[in-house]
């Protein structure tokens, strides 16, 4: 970080209000495949990042059972660690608008996802989360969760992004 950015204030109450109200229509309207998902956002905290979607017939995997197809719940598990690296990001430079914020996100990308397939996918809604683990210079990583409207685990996952 230069001196000017360190000595430049924090973005405001309003100015993260907008960050994170253009994060989460970015990540809903603007990034095809998550409105495809209809993927919406609950929360952009840090530490609490959180989306959720609601099963639908263009969603099965099988047909017989009704249930969630494994690439849904990785696609949906991997663009929530992406999320999450985007908000602790956010979090790390607290002293840039968030334009100079969000133009960061422009390079990343997943190099490494590991879906664990727990349960059959089987309800109404869904209900994903993801925790960063680690934010290097060069290289993030997040650990992820699916839940169905019981709480009942369902997946769990671990990635790393290219954030640099």
């Amino acid at each position: 970080m230069t001196s000017a950015a360190a000595n430049a204030a924090p973005r405001s109450a309003e100015e993260q209000a907008r960050f994170e109200h253009t994060l989460v229509t970015m990540f809903e309207e603007q990034i095809s495949f998550n409105k495809l998902l209809g993927l919406t956002i609950d929360s952009v905290k840090p530490g609490d990042v959180r989306g959720r979607f609601a099963m639908r017939p263009e969603l099965v995997g099988s047909f017989l059972h009704g249930r969630l197809h494994g690439g849904v719940i990785s696609s949906v598990l991997d663009a929530m660690a992406g999320l999450a690296l985007m908000v602790e990001i956010a979090a790390h430079h607290p002293h840039e608008s968030a334009a100079q914020v969000l133009h960061r996100f422009v390079r990343m990308g997943t190099i490494d996802l590991r879906i664990d397939f727990l349960r059959q996918g089987i309800g109404r809604h869904f209900t994903a989360t993801a925790k960063v683990t680690r934010l290097g210079g060069r290289i993030g990583s997040a650990q992820m969760a699916l839940h169905d409207e019981g709480g009942q685990l369902i997946a769990t996952g671990a990635a790393s992004f290219v954030v640099s």
